[in-house]
């Protein structure tokens, strides 16, 4: 298993990524969490967008409220989602329910929805991708869109797309900003099977920068 897709080395990641959704015009956009992911998202608040004909979708949540500091809904509205005002945000987060009933409700909503247009992907140092954590039983999901998810090792219990959903997607977009992305990325580039590396969907493109592409 190698890196499927694009790579396209890029000077500034967020700016090459704002430039690539106005450029791809899609009538939705599936967000991620992540530092460099604000940073991609503060940009598109200024890109020349028709939010109006965007529905926004999350590709994983932590279960805590959306005001909380942890949650991904909560840094994307405050980073654009708030300003600009999309035609629909479908939060991953259904208050007064419990985790599984919100999966299974996101999962009944993205097969109503159908296949996602532009997915955002971050790469963890670890390889993970959305909440697809090395050696995660979500990795062996083959059916169901959306589970629940968690572990020792990360905080809250979370939500997360799974394979299936990102196979389905038409464009899959990865930003790799870093040196504390240089060894993830070498290490899908070489073949080990981390989460990240098992992504495929009809497009993948990869957003890289120098610090995290050099060897």
């Amino acid at each position: 298993m190698s890196l499927r897709g694009e790579v396209r080395l890029v000077e500034h990641v967020p700016l090459a990524f704002a430039e690539l959704f106005a450029e791809e015009g899609p009538p939705s956009l599936t967000l991620s969490g992540g530092s460099t992911a604000r940073k991609c998202y503060e940009l598109l608040a200024d890109a020349d967008i028709d939010w109006s004909r965007v529905d926004v979708f999350f590709g994983d949540e932590r279960w805590v409220p959306v005001g909380d500091s942890d949650s991904n809904e909560g840094m994307a509205r405050h980073a654009f989602l708030d300003e600009v005002g999309p035609r629909n945000i479908h939060s991953m987060r259904y208050a007064g329910e419990l985790i599984e009933q919100s999966a299974d409700a996101y999962d009944r909503l993205l097969r109503e929805y159908g296949p996602l247009d532009f997915v955002h992907l971050g790469l963890g140092p670890d390889g993970h991708t959305a909440s697809l954590f090395p050696g995660s039983p979500a990795l062996d999901e083959h059916e169901r869109l959306v589970v629940a998810t968690g572990d020792d090792l990360h905080p809250h219990p979370r939500l997360t797309v799974t394979l299936p959903t990102l196979s389905q997607a038409r464009l899959a977009v990865f930003t790799v900003a870093g040196e504390e992305k240089r060894e993830a990325l070498q290490r899908v580039k070489s073949g080990d099977e981390l989460p990240a590396a098992r992504v495929s969907a009809a497009r993948v493109i990869w957003l890289v920068d120098e610090a995290a592409n050099s060897s």
